[in-house]
């Protein structure tokens, strides 16, 4: 079978239309490799006149490796005029989005596979840098602008939402200070048989920039949201209370037994210091039981059970510490009941018998939480959806936080999130167009 030279050409460098005029291979330098379009003829794109070509510029692009080594592309570019005096059109240059985008450092396949490579593989930005031989702006531009041109053509990713999951997560620390820039993670936390979702990550997380964000939304779509689930933060409590107000708010049950355990770190190291006069040191009984307190009792098998009552025995003398640990453990039984209804009479016997004045004032902290968050923790009983996936999405996040080495632009850190978590449909990549 014969195969036309010109032919050849174009099947080895992937291109149609255009001619290969040289081939470049110096000694530790890139291959590159020179082409140009074949045009004969063009029309002014304002009058319509037939066009003389101007002149050629040679634009260097990035292009995939070849070989093993690092390639350029020369292409030759050709510049047209208009010969009529008074077109406003004068003169422009050749463009072929099938090579590149105009003003772009990196051919369009490059481009894409750098897109594919840091946002689905997670791979560093410098690493695929170094692969293709080029700077790291060059491949993060490329991979910011692919990537939010996926994300708004996959208008599928999200779909109808029936329970919605807040969460922050710090994104960077800035100026001498280290001051704190936070951002919130907006889940869909799935259901049974509904793979939960990461649906957007929004700057702040304050009630103003989440709500901004959900007022935005088709109403159709925030009437379809049931469950609000939370982390008792106020800030959120009262982006649901304002923009989602037919939800059905619902305390984390995680975060519910995690705010009991740090009352019982409290009274712990309040009771160190009254009976000891110092923080807790290696040898303080209290200091030894910390790890055992904060563990279920479920969990604790017979011999860890023994050796924490005996160092409360040694270290707690009026019981302060004991009776925090079994108030913890009270409320660690609240998700264990089935029952709405019979969940609802023990966690308001339980709020009433941990306000007694001869409760440790952790314990009635600890009460006046559980009485303030009354509807949203007995929420869960009913919806049985938790901030796990929020949870799991956020760790996913920080791990594109680590290989990023952190992150300074927002802008970059949202996308890079959202196309590693948020699993976009990796099939449309082939199809958009970078703005």
């Amino acid at each position: 079978m014969e195969i036309n030279p010109t032919r050849m050409c174009e099947l080895l460098v992937g291109l149609p239309d255009v001619n290969v005029l040289a081939v470049a291979d110096v000694p530790n330098l890139p291959i590159v490799v020179h082409i140009e379009c074949r045009v004969e003829t063009a029309w002014c794109r304002s009058c319509g006149v037939r066009a003389v070509l101007k002149d050629r510029d040679d634009v260097e692009l990035v292009d995939l490796p070849c070989f093993g080594r690092p390639a350029r592309l020369r292409w030759r570019k050709q510049r047209w005029h208009c010969r009529e005096t008074a077109c406003p059109a004068r003169s422009w240059t050749h463009v072929d989005h099938r090579i590149a985008a105009p003003r772009a450092a990196l051919t369009d396949r490059a481009a894409r596979w750098a897109t594919v490579q840091v946002g689905r593989h997670g791979r560093s930005v410098s690493d695929v840098a170094d692969e293709l031989g080029c700077d790291w702006h060059t491949v993060n531009d490329a991979v910011v602008r692919y990537g939010e041109a996926l994300l708004a053509a996959d208008t599928d990713r999200v779909g109808m939402v029936a329970a919605l999951g807040l969460d922050e997560t710090l994104f960077v620390r800035l100026g001498a200070w280290r001051t704190q820039q936070w951002c919130t993670s907006i889940v869909d936390v799935g259901a049974p048989g509904h793979p939960a979702k990461l649906i957007e990550i929004v700057e702040g997380r304050t009630a103003a920039t989440v709500s901004q964000w959900l007022e935005a939304q088709p109403a159709g779509w925030l009437a379809a949201i049931r469950w609000g689930v939370l982390d008792m933060s106020g800030p959120y409590r009262k982006t649901f209370d304002d923009s989602l107000p037919d939800a059905v708010q619902v305390a984390d049950p995680f975060h519910v037994v995690k705010h009991a355990n740090s009352k019982l770190d409290e009274c712990r190291r309040r009771v160190q210091n009254e009976t000891l006069g110092h923080r807790g040191r290696k040898g303080d009984p209290l200091y030894r039981s910390r790890r055992l307190l904060t563990t279920g009792h479920d969990r604790l098998h017979g011999r860890g059970h023994t050796k924490l009552l005996s160092l409360l025995e040694a270290g707690d003398p009026h019981g302060e510490v004991r009776m925090t640990w079994h108030a913890k453990e009270t409320v660690r039984g609240l998700y264990e009941i089935d029952a709405p209804d019979v969940a609802a009479d023990y966690l308001d016997e339980l709020v009433v018998d941990m306000a007694e004045p001869a409760m440790p004032p952790e314990v009635q902290s600890l009460a006046g939480t559980l009485r303030r968050w009354r509807g949203q923790i007995l929420a869960w009983h009913r919806a049985r959806v938790s901030n796990g996936p929020t949870e799991a999405f956020n760790n996913l996040i920080k791990r594109v936080k680590r290989i990023a080495f952190g992150f300074r632009r927002f802008r970059h850190y949202r996308v890079r999130a959202l196309l590693y978590a948020g699993r976009p449909n990796w099939e449309l990549l082939a199809t958009v167009t970078p703005r």
